[in-house]
């Protein structure tokens, strides 16, 4: 079972567009894209800066106004589908860290 602790890889074969708040990952090797809403974006570009989970719901706990269990749950959630659909990878290490909803989303296409 994923926690905060886990350290995560965001996958090179993924490109990232920003655009307004929000973004398309977009999956080189299968053409299929992704949209992420604005708390999805800032999630996967703090993960970008840092691998640390932990860190990154701190960061977003400090950032918006929302439940800090709804808010590790929502991560988590994030975490499984981002995953599941190979765009980041669980690494092998762990965290050395033992009034806008905060929910990251994550909607998915195909490219043309």
């Amino acid at each position: 079972m994923q926690s905060l602790a886990t350290m995560v890889e965001l996958s090179e074969d993924v490109a990232f567009r920003e655009m307004n708040g929000e973004s398309v990952l977009l999956d080189l090797a299968s053409g299929t894209y992704f949209g992420l809403n604005e708390v999805g974006t800032r999630l996967w570009t703090l993960l970008g800066q840092d691998s640390s989970l932990e860190r990154a719901a701190a960061t977003l706990r400090n950032e918006y106004d929302v439940a800090p269990e709804k808010l590790e749950a929502d991560v988590l959630r994030m975490l499984t589908e981002l995953q599941g659909k190979g765009l980041l990878r669980i690494s092998s290490g762990t965290s050395a860290y033992g009034t806008t909803d905060a929910n990251p989303s994550l909607s998915e296409g195909q490219a043309k």
